[in-house]
């Protein structure tokens, strides 16, 4: 049997430090990070048989738990969304009523997602794609819906996270809203395109 020596013992105490420190260092590095932002801009756009639409939001709010690997963003691990649907304006009240009477505003004021998973792609420049699943909820009616986002770290270490989602309202349970006695009528698709300044938390 090897008697273990002072000598050897240093060796192995030393290389045990070492092997802490190292996976200290690689934990630190890897670290989770909770952001959380609600300068946001969010855009549903939609058609109709007299001309394109818009309806804008800049209030909302969302939670994020993303994994950062030195400046690189490595994984998103929880993440949720909720903007009040009355927040959404275009430039007619009218539209903005009619829009509120299909979003179904009296008993369902919130529009939101959270996510259930992601999938992280890094890229260079400290971007990196991000295609969540995860559950929408418009009109009261919740669905399963793939997002997918372009998240870039910034030099202040704030993220902003941009995207597009076109859904279907009919999809949500939502009557496509008319206008002007139902001479005017919006098309069944609409867009969501976002733009989110995260911090961290």
């Amino acid at each position: 049997m090897n008697k273990i020596t002072p000598a050897n013992a240093k060796l192995l105490f030393a290389t045990a430090l070492l092997s802490v420190l190292l996976l200290l260092r690689t934990m630190a590095s890897s670290a989770q990070t909770n952001y959380t932002g609600s300068n946001i801009s969010l855009v549903v756009s939609g058609t109709s048989t007299l001309h394109n639409w818009d309806m804008k939001s800049a209030n909302g709010e969302c939670k994020a738990t993303f994994t950062l690997n030195g400046a690189n963003i490595s994984g998103l691990t929880a993440m949720s969304f909720s903007t009040a649907a009355v927040a959404l304006k275009s430039e007619h009240s009218s539209m903005d009523n009619n829009a509120y009477k299909a979003l179904k505003t009296e008993k369902n004021p919130a529009i939101s997602y959270v996510m259930t998973s992601a999938v992280v792609t890094p890229g260079a420049g400290g971007i990196a794609t991000v295609k969540c699943q995860g559950r929408l909820t418009i009109a009261g009616t919740t669905r399963d819906q793939e997002l997918i986002a372009t998240v870039k770290a910034n030099s202040d270490n704030t993220l902003t996270v941009s995207g597009t989602r076109t859904i279907s309202m009919k999809d949500f349970n939502m009557q496509p809203p008319t206008f002007m006695m139902g001479a005017i009528k919006t098309g069944n698709d609409i867009t969501l395109a976002f733009n989110l300044t995260l911090k961290r938390s």
